[in-house]
């Protein structure tokens, strides 16, 4: 008897477990993007940039595309990559991206495509709910907040 009690709570304990691992996989639940209003920064067009064309930018331009930049991202990435860019561990840290053409690629790429796994969205296809404009906003302002910037 005593061994099937040990059996017994070591399946609830797996099971326990199990439960507790699925729910932070999925704690992020549905994230319905928001829409940005980016009317007040220069205007980019539908193609997409190869390169961030915010990150030269200086002045009351520079800190509108970095103040639109952060609403954007605590309205539609904060909830799986971190508040204040900083990532709690689940998604990438983006204010890591390097701040060139690499990062940007990859930026572009994610962005453009998401991330689907086994089925499972992970990150939608930003593109779908943000204009070039609030997206590449969100890149400037992470690079204004990443750890050398600080």
């Amino acid at each position: 008897m005593e061994k099937v009690e040990r059996n017994i709570c070591l399946v609830t304990a797996v099971a326990l477990v199990a439960a507790l691992s699925s729910q932070l996989v999925f704690a992020h639940g549905n994230v319905t993007p928001q829409s940005i209003d980016t009317s007040s920064i220069p205007v980019l067009g539908a193609d997409w940039t190869d390169t961030n064309p915010y990150r030269d930018q200086t002045g009351e331009v520079r800190g509108e595309i970095e103040r639109i930049g952060a609403s954007a991202y605590n309205q539609n990435c904060a909830r799986c990559h971190g508040l204040e860019g900083i990532s709690g561990g689940i998604a990438p840290d983006l204010r890591l991206l390097a701040p060139d053409y690499d990062g940007d690629e990859w930026y572009i790429y994610r962005v453009q495509n998401g991330a689907v796994r086994n089925g499972a969205v992970y990150m939608p296809k930003m593109t779908e709910h943000l204009n070039q404009e609030a997206l590449w906003a969100i890149r400037t302002w992470l690079e204004s907040v990443a750890p050398e910037n600080g």
